[in-house]
C-alpha cells in the first residue's frame, strides 16, 4: 500500500499534486482493499451504486458516515488477526465505534503520529506532563478514545508525570519534582482541552510551583463543546495560558477514533488544522455537494491509514469550515480548515468533553 520511503518523508512536504494524484490513488486502492475483504462495506457500496474505475475523482468515492462504526462490526480483516479494538468514549457501551486494528494498521498508526508529532517536539523523546490521571488506575479493559490518546501521545515522551492523582486532584508535590528536574530544557504537555481549562487555568495555583512552564510545549485536543459554553475561543485559551504559565508553544489538534494515527495539526500561522501525507478534507452542503472555501459545511475526513477497517473515507458529524488550499503564509501546500463544533441533532462525540 505505502512506498517503502513513504513514512520517512516530511508528512507536510508535499503541494496539491500529491492529493491529485498519489493520495487519491491511496484513497481508491483502500477503496477496493475494503469492498473485497469487508462484506458490510461491500453491501454498502452496491447500495451506493458504487462502480470500480481507478479515474473516480477522489470527492466521487464513497464516504461512510461515523454512525454506521456504532452500529455495525466493520472489519477487513479476519478477526483472529485483531490486536486490539478502540472505541470512541460514549454515554454507554452501546453508543460506542468499534475500531478493529491489526497489526500493520496498528504499526503504520503509530509511524503516522510518530511523524506528525516531531514536526511539533522534535525527533527527541520530551520529559512529559499528562494533564490527567494514569489509566492503569481505571478498571476499564477497553481502549476508549480518551486511553487510546493517552498511551498514543505518551509514546512520544519519557519520564511520564501524570497531574492528577486516583482520586482527581493535583499532585504539586509530584509537578515540582518534574519541574526542579526538566523545566529548564523543553519538555512536552498533553491533556484534553476541557482539561487543560479546568485543571491548568482554573484550579491549579503557580503561588504553589517552583518553576513556570516557558519552555514546555503544549499538545491539546477535543473538549471545546465545553469552553464554548463558557464564551472561551482558542486565541484567549492561549492568552490565559501565555499570561499563567509563560507558555509560548500550544498546539491545538482535531482527530477521532475512527481515523487514529492521522490526526490533524494546527497550524502556527493561519490558526487552522492542516492536512498532511495522511489526510484530506472535504466540506459538504446538506445535499453533500462540495463547498468552497470560507463555506462552512459538514466534515469529511480521508486518510490512507486504515487498512483493516474501512475507515479511511468518513462523514463526520462535525461542521467546519476550508480557509486555505495551498499557499498557506506558513509554506504549508495542503488545505487548511476551522472545525465549528457538531451538526444540529448529532450525538454529542464523548471524546469530545472527556472529563
Amino acid at each position: 500500500m505505502f512506498e517503502n520511503n513513504f513514512f520517512k518523508l516530511n508528512p507536510f512536504s508535499f503541494d496539491n499534486k500529491y492529493h491529485f494524484v498519489s493520495f487519491k490513488k491511496s484513497i481508491y486502492e483502500l477503496t477496493i482493499h475494503h469492498y473485497n475483504n469487508c462484506n458490510l462495506y461491500k453491501k454498502i457500496l452496491k447500495r451506493m451504486k458504487f462502480k470500480k474505475k481507478n479515474n473516480t475523482k477522489l470527492e466521487e468515492l464513497p464516504m461512510l458516515p461515523t454512525r454506521l462504526f456504532k452500529n455495525f462490526d466493520l472489519l477487513s480483516v479476519s478477526k483472529d488477526k485483531i490486536i486490539k479494538t478502540l472505541v470512541s468514549s460514549g454515554t454507554s457501551s452501546f453508543n460506542v465505534s468499534k475500531i478493529y486494528l491489526d497489526e500493520l494498521n496498528s504499526l503504520n498508526q503509530v509511524k503516522a503520529l510518530k511523524n506528525l508529532i516531531e514536526s511539533i517536539i522534535g525527533k527527541e523523546r520530551l520529559p512529559m506532563i499528562i494533564v490527567d490521571k494514569d489509566p492503569k488506575l481505571s478498571d476499564r479493559k477497553i481502549f476508549n478514545a480518551k486511553t487510546t490518546a493517552i498511551y498514543g501521545f505518551s509514546y512520544f515522551g519519557k519520564n511520564h508525570f501524570y497531574l492528577l492523582d486516583k482520586n482527581g486532584n493535583i499532585n504539586y508535590q509530584g509537578l515540582n519534582i518534574f519541574l526542579e528536574k526538566f523545566s529548564n530544557k523543553k519538555f512536552f504537555i498533553f491533556g484534553f482541552t476541557s482539561l487543560i481549562y479546568q485543571i491548568l487555568l482554573k484550579k491549579i495555583s503557580t503561588k504553589r510551583l517552583n518553576s513556570n512552564f516557558y519552555n514546555g510545549i503544549l499538545l491539546h485536543g477535543g473538549g471545546w463543546k465545553k469552553l464554548e459554553k463558557w464564551k472561551i475561543k482558542n486565541k484567549k485559551f492561549k492568552n490565559l495560558l501565555t499570561k499563567k504559565f509563560k507558555l509560548k508553544k500550544i498546539y491545538n489538534y482535531y482527530g477521532m477514533v475512527e481515523q487514529a494515527g492521522s490526526i490533524f495539526l494546527e497550524c502556527e500561522k493561519c490558526g487552522g488544522f492542516k492536512t498532511s501525507r495522511y489526510s484530506d478534507v472535504i466540506i459538504r452542503d446538506k445535499n453533500f455537494d462540495i463547498l468552497g472555501n470560507n463555506k462552512i459545511g459538514m466534515i469529511q475526513l480521508l486518510s490512507n491509514i486504515p487498512t483493516s477497517y474501512p475507515g479511511h473515507n468518513i462523514l463526520t458529524e462535525d461542521r467546519g469550515e476550508i480557509i486555505k488550499k495551498g499557499d498557506c503564509i506558513s509554506g504549508h501546500k495542503g488545505k487548511c480548515f476551522l472545525v465549528h463544533g457538531r451538526l444540529e441533532k448529532a450525538e454529542l462525540k464523548g471524546c469530545s468533553d472527556v472529563r
